[in-house]
C-alpha cells in the first residue's frame, strides 16, 4: 500500500520532519495542528476558544486538499495544557461537529510545541 503527503497552503507549514497529513488507503491521517494561523504565522495564546476555532479551521483546510470536509473525521486527539480549558473547547468543538461525532480523546500535556495551549490531531475517511 502505498502513501500520499497531503500539503496545503492554507494551514501552517510543517514545523519539524513530518507531513501536515498523510494518506493510506481511504484514510488520511492528520497531524497534530497548532493554533497558527497560516497567513500570519502568528500563534494564538491564551484564547483557548480562538485557539480551537483556528486549528479546526487548519484542519478543515488540509480536508479540502482532497474535497473533504470534517464531516470525513472518524477520530480526534486534542492535547490540552490545561485540562480545565475542556468546557471552553467543547463549545468551540460543538459548532464544527454537530452531529455523528468522530471518537475522541482529550489529555491533559505538560508541554507543547512553541508553548501552544491546544494541539488536535485527526483521522479521516475517503468516501
Amino acid at each position: 500500500m502505498s502513501k500520499e503527503i497531503i500539503y496545503s497552503k492554507n494551514a501552517p507549514e510543517a514545523i519539524g520532519p513530518y507531513s501536515q497529513a498523510v494518506v493510506v488507503g481511504k484514510l488520511i491521517f492528520i497531524s497534530g495542528q497548532l493554533p497558527i494561523n497560516p497567513q500570519t504565522k502568528e500563534l494564538i495564546k491564551n484564547n483557548i476558544k480562538e485557539a480551537t476555532e483556528q486549528i479546526l479551521i487548519n484542519i478543515s483546510n488540509i480536508l479540502k486538499e482532497k474535497n473533504l470536509t470534517l464531516n470525513n473525521i472518524i477520530k480526534t486527539t486534542i492535547f490540552l495544557k490545561d485540562l480545565s480549558t475542556f468546557q471552553a473547547v467543547n463549545e468551540v468543538y460543538s459548532k464544527y461537529f454537530k452531529n455523528d461525532f468522530p471518537a475522541r480523546s482529550t489529555i491533559e500535556v505538560s508541554k507543547l510545541p512553541k508553548e501552544a495551549d491546544i494541539e488536535i490531531e485527526a483521522i479521516a475517511f475517503i468516501d
